[in-house]
Order: C-alpha cells, then sequence, then structure tokens
C-alpha cells in the first residue's frame, strides 16, 4: 500500500497542476459568439463578457455640454487671430473652446494652448490644435464612407489626454548585426503592434503611410515588373491586419469571408468601411500630421524625428466603433464643415 500510494502522489500532483494551469488559462465567464455569416463559414463575431465591461469603461462617451443660442458677433469679429473657428457666434465658440479644454487638458486647462494673449501664436499646441480643428472638419465633411454620420471630435482620439495614447511613430527596430544576420526583415521581434508575432514588427510606416499595395496573393506566379508584391509585402499586410484586429476587438471574419478571403463579393460591408480606413489615416499622416514636424519640440518627436501619427486603435481604442458609436458629432456639428 505505502508503495502504491508513492506512486500515486506524483501523478495526483502532476493532474492537480495540469488542472491549475488549465483552469489559469480559462477567462471566465465564457465567451459569447455571434452569427454574422452563412452557417459553416466561421463568421462569427467572439466577444468576451468580461473584456467588453473593460472596453465600456475605457469608451464611455462625457455628458455634452448645455447649448445655447448662437448669439453675439462672429468670434473672428470678438477675437484675435481666430483662423478656423471664426464663423461661429461667439456663444458657440465659447462652448466649443471649453468642451475642447475638457476633451484634451482638463488637468491643463486653457493655458495649454493659450497665454494670457489669446492671439499669440507662440504656444506650439495651439499651432497643433488649430491643424487638428481643420483635420476634424476634414475627416467629418468628407470621409463619411468611413465615419458614417457618428462623425469625430477631438475626444475620440484624446479621451482627456493632452497626446493621445494610442499614436505611433517610426520604429527603428532593434540593433542588427552585420554581414549575413545584418537584416532580419523586420522579423521574429514580437512587437505588440502586430499582436506579438514573428510578423514585421512596423506595417505602419509602409502601409499606413506610404501608398503601398495592401494584399496577400500575387497576379501572377512569379515577380516580374507588373507584379512586384512579394512574400515580404504579405507578411506585412498579415501584420497589419493583426494589428486592426486587435485595435478593433474584432478577428478575420468581422471583414473577411473564411471560404475565400480575397473575394470580396463574399466580404461583409465592413471590409469597404476598413479599406475606407486606411486611405483615411494615410491622408491624415501625410496631409496634417507629419508636416507638422517643424512646429513640434525635440521631446515630442520618436526616435527617428517624426511626430505622432495616427493608427486604426487612435481612434478605436479596442472596440469595432469607437465609443461603441456613441454619436458626438450630433451635439458638436460645428466640427462638421469645412471652412
Amino acid at each position: 500500500m505505502n508503495g502504491n500510494r508513492k506512486t500515486l502522489l506524483p501523478v495526483l500532483g502532476s493532474i492537480v497542476g495540469l488542472s491549475l494551469l488549465v483552469a489559469g488559462c480559462e477567462d471566465y465567464p465564457p465567451v459569447d459568439a455571434e452569427q454574422q455569416g452563412f452557417r459553416g463559414v466561421a463568421m462569427e463575431h467572439v466577444t468576451n463578457p468580461r473584456t467588453v465591461a473593460r472596453l465600456k469603461a475605457r469608451n464611455q462617451m462625457p455628458e455634452p455640454l448645455e447649448r445655447f443660442e448662437a448669439e453675439g458677433d462672429l468670434a473672428s469679429e470678438v477675437y484675435e487671430n481666430v483662423q478656423v473657428l471664426g464663423d461661429l457666434r461667439e456663444t458657440e465658440f465659447l462652448r466649443l473652446m471649453t468642451a475642447i479644454t475638457e476633451w484634451v487638458s482638463p488637468e491643463q486647462g486653457c493655458t495649454y494652448c493659450h497665454t494670457d494673449n489669446l492671439a499669440d501664436d507662440n504656444i506650439y499646441t495651439k499651432v497643433v490644435a488649430r491643424r487638428m480643428l481643420q483635420m476634424t472638419k476634414t475627416i467629418n465633411s468628407k470621409w463619411d464612407n468611413h465615419v458614417g454620420e457618428t462623425g469625430v471630435t477631438c475626444y475620440t482620439c484624446h479621451r482627456g489626454h493632452p497626446v493621445p495614447e494610442e499614436v505611433w511613430h517610426r520604429d527603428p527596430g532593434p540593433k542588427q548585426a552585420r554581414g549575413m544576420t545584418a537584416s532580419s526583415a523586420g522579423q521574429n521581434i514580437a512587437a505588440d503592434a502586430v499582436g506579438v508575432t514573428s510578423l514585421p514588427y512596423d506595417p505602419f510606416y509602409t502601409l499606413l503611410q506610404q501608398d503601398n499595395a495592401i494584399r496577400v496573393a500575387s497576379n501572377a506566379a512569379l515577380p516580374r515588373g507588373d507584379n512586384p508584391v512579394d512574400i515580404k509585402d504579405t507578411e506585412e499586410t498579415y501584420g497589419l491586419m493583426m494589428h486592426m484586429s486587435g485595435s478593433l476587438g474584432v478577428n478575420c471574419t468581422f471583414c473577411h469571408n473564411s471560404r475565400n478571403f480575397s473575394a470580396w463579393d463574399e466580404s461583409r460591408p465592413q471590409r469597404t468601411t476598413a479599406w475606407h480606413g486606411i486611405r483615411l489615416a494615410r491622408e491624415l499622416n501625410n496631409t496634417y500630421l507629419e508636416p507638422l514636424k517643424p512646429v513640434f519640440p525635440e521631446d515630442r518627436l520618436g526616435p527617428l524625428g517624426d511626430p505622432s501619427k495616427v493608427n486604426c486603435a487612435t481612434c478605436h481604442q479596442g472596440v469595432h466603433k469607437p465609443l461603441f458609436g456613441a454619436q458626438m458629432l450630433k451635439d458638436y456639428p460645428e466640427l462638421n464643415a469645412v471652412k
């Protein structure tokens, strides 16, 4: 009996240890699955109730400020150097300025962008904020094929922080050895940007700033002049897809049909929305953010000297509709038209 007991103890210990390990891997409560396509093609949106609860806490929309009648003179007539919102009446202008302060710099207050002389442009944050207002108006008036009627405001990205939490700079990567091992093609770094995979660690510069093809299948069997897409391009595409999946809290089948990933006519409408979102990010990075490099102080630039830029996570922050689809723009229509 003693011999059997000695034999059983290690076995029982292993079983208990394995049970604890398996239990530790489970994230209770059980996940929910919503079918979004034809049965048998694995088009399901999988969510974890505990994760959803955390995301809801992170994506709370602030209460809109009380609206007043549009009264008073135009802001451009009351204040000096109002270059973007000068067409608003004074009451509209002051309400929007108050909201922007709460959205972007609630702790710093108005002095984050202004001196005692409100017309002064010597604080770089005021110059940046002016350009960001122009950017916001462009998104809301030009990119409705991505943002729909929901639109965006400063809060969509900032969430009460002077610098949005989800931005990116060009990544220099780790130091490389010389000779045959001088280049790893950006792989095997296990970067957060690509879901801690071995895919190329920085898909943002090539795909969300440069106008490169985003595809995983070539047009021909071998590389040639009219078929420049190669395996490296495919891997960068997958890296961007990993980022999009994590940024929106969805899996591949949120946009793609698992039966035929490349077929547009078998994909969900969300794939078209995402297509426009990629082009939107490129325009914002190239037209509004990269040109601000001379304005930012050195400590606001990345390791390669570039300013902060946007990717999918900047707005979405873990959910497929920023702020779970809350329509902030309807309470601040002043941010809609390009002026």
